[in-house]
């Protein structure tokens, strides 16, 4: 009796334990682990040109735009697109011409702290000059390399014996050139003594042999100031034939010589006889 009783147990858990096994061979196989999403690719900023620039050419703010590239596309000489770079490469010179939208590498420009700038800057057969100005003469900071200004000289003529339009004029001494250096961008890079001040203390200019010899007059007689010209007027467009003078009473109409006296309120009398109305008269 116990052995058909231990017979019968045995069965019972083989049976249960054949259906285990065939019903987990009936289930599907659980779907492997989903792999993980690769992670973006990831991009950098560099500096490209704006428009096209020509070999020669002196770099301004407006000829920078910014491009994102691939990790993988960034090559060391491309320029990185911040603040620091930016400024770094304002007033640098274009070795070559640049095509829209090409990043600024560089080996395709010539920073103002390179040795030979200034020589390569310069158009054959030209002069750099450097003229000082304050923040208001120099434009209130607004020049940059690459602009083309007028000089103007503003000086007072010591002479009591001249009529009071005649002691002070101003005179175009130069008229549309180019402006190669800006302040210490020429000085071998260096940053201005004063950090708390940015505003230009000297400015460079490519002048011609006379026009280098009219200035340094010019800084000797009084006062010079810049005016920025259009950027879209050509180079020499309405040059003058020479220095172009204004007079103080060209300017002032109370300091010309032939300004009418002010006008003054007649004097009036008034004559009374006995009862009769009183007369008046003026003069």
């Amino acid at each position: 009796m116990v052995l058909r009783i231990v017979f019968f147990a045995l069965m019972a858990l083989g049976l249960v334990g054949f259906g285990t096994v065939a019903w987990i061979s009936t289930r599907p196989p659980p779907a492997p682990p989903a792999a993980a999403a690769p992670p973006p690719p990831t991009k950098v900023a560099v500096l490209v040109t704006a428009h096209p620039l020509r070999a020669g050419s002196l770099l301004k703010p407006e000829d920078f735009a910014s491009k994102e590239i691939l990790q993988s596309e960034h090559l060391p000489d491309m320029s990185a697109d911040n603040l620091e770079t930016r400024r770094a490469l304002t007033g640098a010179m274009v070795r070559r011409s640049v095509p829209a939208g090409e990043p600024i590498r560089a080996a395709d420009v010539m920073r103002p702290s390179d040795h030979g700038f200034l020589a390569a800057a310069l158009d054959p057969g030209m002069r750099a000059v450097t003229v000082g100005v304050d923040a208001t003469d120099g434009a209130a900071g607004l020049i940059s390399p690459g602009d083309r200004v007028d000089l103007i000289l503003t000086q007072t003529i010591q002479q009591p014996s001249l009529p009071l339009g005649r002691r002070v004029v101003a005179e175009t001494v130069l008229a549309d050139v180019r402006v190669i250096a800006i302040d210490q961008q020429l000085v071998q890079g260096a940053e201005s003594n004063n950090n708390n001040n940015s505003q230009a203390r000297t400015v460079t200019l490519e002048v011609s042999e006379v026009q280098a010899e009219r200035v340094s007059v010019a800084t000797r007689l009084g006062k010079l100031s810049l005016a920025i010209r259009s950027a879209g007027s050509a180079p020499g467009a309405s040059k003058p034939d020479g220095p172009t003078t204004t007079w103080a009473g060209d300017v002032s109409a109370a300091l010309r010589s032939d300004a009418a006296p002010p006008a003054q309120a007649p004097n009036t009398i008034h004559i009374y006889q006995g009862s009769a109305e009183a007369k008046e008269f003026k003069f």
